[in-house]
């Protein structure tokens, strides 16, 4: 004989516990929600609060790449200037980044 009884049983799946073989499918998911998950909730938060602390001043880059001095915040709309009398309504999701002060006078 070429293959024992041993042998053959264990690779047929002769595992008696369920649990061992969910063990990969398993970890698959927890690796994945440290990995993928977590972070994006992470950075979904740190957005959202940018959002809120948006104030008259501040300037931001929208999603389009217009850069702009914050003027007017609404609940869901903030007014940039974008050049000198030169206002835009961009609706605050719009808002990607909050730049450091003096960034659009240095270009």
């Amino acid at each position: 004989m070429f293959i024992s009884n041993a042998f053959a049983q264990t690779a047929a799946g002769g595992t008696d516990n369920p649990l061992m073989s969910f063990l990969p499918i398993i970890l698959m998911f927890v690796v994945l929600y440290f990995l993928m998950i977590r972070p994006q909730m992470k950075r979904q938060k740190e957005q959202k609060s940018m959002m809120e602390a948006l104030a008259k001043g501040d300037e931001v880059v929208t999603a389009g790449g217009m850069l702009g001095k914050v003027s007017k915040v609404a609940d869901a709309y903030v007014t940039l200037e974008v050049a000198n009398g030169t206002e835009v309504v961009v609706q605050k999701g719009a808002i990607s980044t909050l730049l450091p002060k003096g960034t659009l006078k240095s270009l």
